[in-house]
Parts: C-alpha cells; sequence; structure tokens
C-alpha cells in the first residue's frame, strides 16, 4: 500500500487558492492600467493606459479574464489567453534584456506565464464554478 504526504489530502482547496492568489494578483495589474488604481499606469497615480492601444488590450485581459480565472468560470480558456499574454509580454519586455529572467526583470511574466498555462491543463478545480456548473450539467442529465 503505497503511503500518502499528509499534504495530499489538501490537493483541491490547495489548487483553489492559487487560482484565486494568482489570478487577484494579475487583476491588479489591470486595475492600474484600466483604473488608474494601486499606483496608476506607469507608476502616475490616477494615470491610465489608453484603453484602444496594446496596454489597455494587457489591462483589460489582466482585469477581466483574469477575474474569470478567480472564479473558476471558463477557467481553460481564460487561464490560456492570460498564459499567452504574459509569454508575449515576457518576449516583447523582458527577453530584449537578456537570457535571463533574474537579469532582464521577467520572472514574475515567466512564472505567471507558467502558472496559467498549468490552470489552462488543469482546469479550475472541484472549488470553481466550472466544476459547480458541470454538476448541476451532470444532475440535469441523469434526470433524463
Amino acid at each position: 500500500m503505497a503511503r500518502t504526504f499528509f499534504m495530499q489530502r489538501f490537493e483541491e482547496p490547495a489548487l483553489a487558492l492559487l487560482r484565486i492568489v494568482a489570478g487577484g494578483m494579475l487583476m491588479q495589474h489591470g486595475a492600474q492600467k484600466l483604473f488608474g488604481l494601486l499606483g496608476g499606469f506607469g507608476g502616475t497615480p490616477g494615470a491610465r493606459a489608453p484603453l484602444v492601444s496594446q496596454m489597455g488590450l494587457g489591462g483589460v485581459i489582466e482585469f477581466f479574464v483574469a477575474l474569470l480565472v478567480v472564479l473558476g468560470l471558463f477557467t481553460r480558456p481564460a487561464a490560456f489567453l492570460c498564459s499567452g499574454m504574459m509569454a508575449a509580454a515576457y518576449f516583447m519586455a523582458h527577453a530584449p534584456g537578456g537570457f535571463w529572467p533574474v537579469l532582464n526583470k521577467g520572472e514574475l511574466a515567466a512564472l505567471y506565464c507558467f502558472v496559467f498555462l498549468y490552470f489552462s491543463a488543469r482546469g479550475g478545480g472541484k472549488y470553481s464554478l466550472d466544476a459547480l456548473m458541470d454538476g448541476r450539467a451532470a444532475v440535469r442529465r441523469t434526470r433524463i
């Protein structure tokens, strides 16, 4: 019989916490760009990125699409979009500064990219709106 690690029983709550925290952290970047909050766009309080711009599109994804990840709603496609955006941000803004993420200041973008890529493969987990909707759909299917 295989032994289980004592933390294994917390796998689903830990997945939900990671999803909520990672999405919430990305939402803060979107709040800066879209609403001028949390120090504002470019570190200027109250400053916002123009909505019809690359930064504006990034802000929309960072805030509204990351909110879907936080809620666990359409988690796979939302996380895939966030992952792709962070990959593009890394290669456009950080990679020209050198190969090593710690030197080009791109470690956060790279980490976000892979965390959201994981969620696109794994899904929202047991504690997500996706799971709630799937459960209701399963109940409807069994009643027919």
